[in-house]
Parts: structure tokens; sequence; C-alpha cells
């Protein structure tokens, strides 16, 4: 998909991403502490099945689940040396799920560390954990990259800047509070300016919060840029269970009901982090009269 195609497509209102992946696949089963690429390969039929249900539902781009299959996160499970072909095979199992109705995009995320002066990771390693990864995911075959549930500017310049090797558009989300303040510093209406002047393709948020708690967030950074603004929070706040299995508050009518206020503000990239299922994407399609098709440009 070339920048070029990614305009074109957003231009025609909004468009609708997906749900969660970890939330439904823990729920499928997905023990806490192995590695979810391993698992996934395992049960491929879990993604499937969760991933064409949300084309069904309406998304028109599935992010792969290769969320935390670069070098620092494979490390924990012994797998580093298994990245490249960890990642074609999930980036695989979401190209079949998405047929030719919607786009699949390499996931990547944030690395969970500072880089210095904060912190004490350097910008020259999160470049290169970066930079790895989106290799392997364009060598699989990706449409775009997804950067999301980032933490602070400096990652997502490192992986921008890791992106420029690459002729694929660059979605960014961060995790950022409901006042827009990011954890490792800043706030992301600043942040998303400045990355629309680096190349981003969309910004906006994901996970952290429900919609309800976004609407300002969203037009404080509508008002900064002029690229797509993405919204992609939690179905509400979570609640524990006695067995440690989160339930959160929203359910698809509260949450599109709020979801479609957020799209009034300005977000013209809309779907679900932790908590929601394609449910509700097909109810964020109804609010919005979306209908799913096949992908054209």
């Amino acid at each position: 998909m070339t920048k070029e195609e990614f305009s074109r497509l957003t231009a025609r209102g909004p468009v609708l991403l997906d749900g969660a992946a970890g939330s439904n696949l823990r729920s499928a089963g997905m023990p806490v502490g192995v590695s979810p690429e391993l698992w996934i390969l395992d049960h491929p039929e879990v993604l499937l099945d969760l991933q064409r249900a949300y084309v069904e539902a309406g998304s028109r781009i599935l992010m792969a689940p290769t969320f935390s299959a670069n070098r620092l996160r494979l490390k924990d499970f012994g797998l580093t040396d298994r990245l490249v072909e960890l990642n074609a095979a999930l980036v695989s199992l979401s190209k079949e799920a998405a047929g030719n109705r919607a786009l699949v995009a390499g996931d990547l995320s944030t690395l969970g560390r500072p880089l210095e002066p904060v912190g004490d990771m350097p910008y020259s390693e999160a470049y290169d954990i970066y930079r790895e990864h989106m290799e392997a995911l364009a060598e699989a075959g990706v449409d775009l990259f997804a950067l999301e549930t980032l933490m602070g500017a400096d990652e997502a310049v490192a992986a921008l800047d890791a992106a420029a090797d690459f002729d694929l558009p660059v979605m960014v989300s961060f995790s950022a509070e409901a006042d827009g303040s990011l954890m490792f510093g800043g706030n992301v209406w600043e942040t998303a300016a400045m990355l629309q002047e680096m190349g981003a393709a969309a910004v906006g948020g994901n996970c952290s919060v429900g919609p309800d708690q976004l609407e300002s967030v969203i037009r404080s950074v509508r008002a900064a840029v002029d690229i797509p603004v993405i919204a992609k929070p939690n179905a509400g706040l979570p609640v524990m269970d006695e067995r440690g299995q989160a339930h959160y508050s929203m359910g698809p009518e509260d949450f599109a009901r709020h979801m479609a206020v957020l799209a009034e503000a300005g977000a013209g990239m809309i779907g679900g982090c932790c908590g929601t299922t394609p449910a509700y994407i097909r109810q964020l399609a109804e609010v919005l009269g979306w209908e799913a098709g096949e992908i054209h440009f």
C-alpha cells in the first residue's frame, strides 16, 4: 500500500479498525506468561476466527498479532533467532483472515523503556529494534505499519526514523491519559504535530482509557494536525474478578455511542482496544452507517 493510496482511503470518510486481540485470545484460553506468538501459531483457528469476525463486522484494517514480536520481547522466551519466521507466519494468518476485504497492518508497540537521557535505552538501540522488526514485517507483505500503545515521543521518533527506509504508511497511536499526558513525558497533541512533520500517516490514541474520557484529547489532536486522527480506546474501565480476569464496564452499544462523539470530535480512524470484540466493531459500523466490502483504491 502506498502513502497515496492510504490518503485516498482515509479521505472517503471514517475508516473502521479492528478491536482487541489480547483480551480475546486470553478469553479463548491463552495462558498468562506464554509467548503469544507461539500460542497463536499453535492455535491458528482462534486468531483466524477472531479476525474473520472483525472483517465481517466491518473492519477495514486488521492488526497482525506481531505486537511483541521484536527482539526485546522475544528474548524473554528464547525466540530471538525466530523473529523473521514468527512475523512471517503471523502476518500470513492475518492476510488469510483479511482476504480482499481488509488491509493488514504490521503491529509494533512500545519497548517499555524510556530512551536516554530520561531512561537507559540508547536511541540507536530503539532504532535498531524497530528497524529489524519493520524489515521482517515488510518482507512478510504487510500493507502498512501500526505503531500503537506508545508511551513517549522519543520511541515514536526512533520508530518513524526506522520506517523511513520503507515506502509504507505509518499509523502512530499513544497510550495517553484522559488529560492527554504521556507516561514518558509530554502530551499527545504536541507530539502528534511533530510526528506529522516527520511523515506519520495518522496519529492518535489507543488503550489506556474508555472513549467517554477522550473527547477533549481527540479535539486537541485534531486541531494540531491535518492527517487522520486515530481513536482506539478500551471498552471502558476494567474490573478484575476473583480469577484475575478483566471485565470492562462498557457494552457494545455504550461504546459505540461514545465513539460516535469521538468521530464528531475529529477521529477519522476508529476501533477498539482491550475488552472490545467483533460485536463492538459491528455496533460501530452501524452507528457510522458503514457497510463492509472489498478494499478498492
